[in-house]
């Protein structure tokens, strides 16, 4: 083993492994080697959009790269100094495109200059967040964070036509800690529904149920249709604006499933949530450590320790002089990011 090289394995947590390996090696300066890329997926390896996060964090970095094909199980990357800029990424697929700016955006906070970063693919998957995720829930975060970053949807891709696009505008800034305990009260609340190419019933019915299980008002109940050509294509988010953050939870509509399912889906994490007394939910959680991590430190509350947080914590601690402390307390897990140094 080449003592130079972190090695990793990617056999649990998926691509977020590989994606957060990726973020801190070209920050850290930190070559390394992962195996198992998404061993237990059922298609393992490199899908489209890992591939085009391995080959924009080496365009980003001037990384040297072993194994950036598609498929591909192992990787082994060697960065280069981080280079701001103007970039494009075409994933080619409805591979997220969320995903891929979530690898490089970090690094490029810490570039000597600005950077415009251009994506095409899936905005809208169901296996990744939703670009209204970013802009609505963990965007505002790393704002307060210290992050000055711009968001920008140009065009809706859904699953499996892709083509939609982003843009994010990434100045340099150093990220401070962030803490988040509580959420603080609800001050504001919405189901939308966006369909392409879908009846309109279907958005009417999982408004319809999200309504009546939330007890959700008709005008906190919204509906957009976009242009045929965004679709076929159809989610419904629920936003939760509280105090001191706010969350989002959705759900996409698929062929054979009634839409009251759909609103279901979306529905029940919600209920967990606000029922538990969490400041965050699952999937958030996973997206603010490793800002926390940079910053030196943070904190937050959230449900439970996830497959994916459990996995990202072993990948930041490998990178990071930090550690991350979980513990139980009452209904909730807080998570601490501690420095090292």
């Amino acid at each position: 083993m080449n003592k130079d090289i972190l090695e990793l394995d990617g056999v649990i947590g998926g691509g977020q492994v590989l994606r957060t390996a990726l973020s801190l090696s070209m920050i850290t300066g930190t070559p390394f080697r992962i195996i198992n890329i998404r061993a237990r997926r059922s298609r393992p390896g490199l899908l489209r959009q890992h591939l085009t996060a391995v080959l924009a964090a080496a365009e980003i970095s001037g990384a040297e790269v072993e194994g950036a094909e598609l498929h591909a199980t192992s990787l082994v990357f060697r960065p280069g100094p981080i280079r701001g800029g103007d970039y494009r990424f075409a994933i080619g697929s409805a591979g997220s495109c969320t995903l891929v700016l979530q690898t490089v955006l970090p690094a490029l906070l810490q570039a000597a200059e600005p950077s415009r970063v251009q994506i095409s693919g899936g905005t809208h998957n169901p296996a990744a967040p939703p670009f209204d995720f970013l802009d609505r829930a963990w965007l505002p975060l790393l704002r307060r964070m210290g992050g000055r970053v711009e968001l920008q949807l140009h065009r809706h891709g859904f699953v499996p036509a892709g083509g939609g696009a982003l843009e994010a505008f990434i100045q340099p800034s150093p990220l401070m800690p962030l803490h988040l305990t509580e959420r603080g009260e609800v001050l504001e609340q919405r189901a939308d529904v966006l369909l392409a190419g879908i009846p309109g019933h279907v958005g009417e019915r999982e408004l319809a149920r999200v309504g009546k299980r939330l007890q959700w008002p008709d005008a906190d109940l919204h509906c957009t249709w976009l242009d045929q050509e965004h679709g076929p294509g159809n989610i419904l988010t629920l936003t939760v604006a509280c105090e001191q953050l706010t969350e989002q939870f959705c759900a996409f509509g698929q062929n054979g499933v009634r839409a009251e399912a759909v609103a279901d889906r979306a529905v029940e994490p919600l209920r967990q949530w606000l029922t538990s007394g969490a400041a965050v939910a699952e999937h958030l959680a996973d997206q603010l450590l490793l800002p926390m991590a940079l910053a030196g430190s943070g904190s937050f509350t959230t449900t439970h320790l996830s497959e994916h947080l459990q996995s990202n914590i072993q990948v930041i601690e490998a990178f990071c002089p930090v550690a991350v402390h979980c513990t139980p307390t009452g209904k909730v897990l807080r998570v601490e990011v501690v420095s090292r140094a």
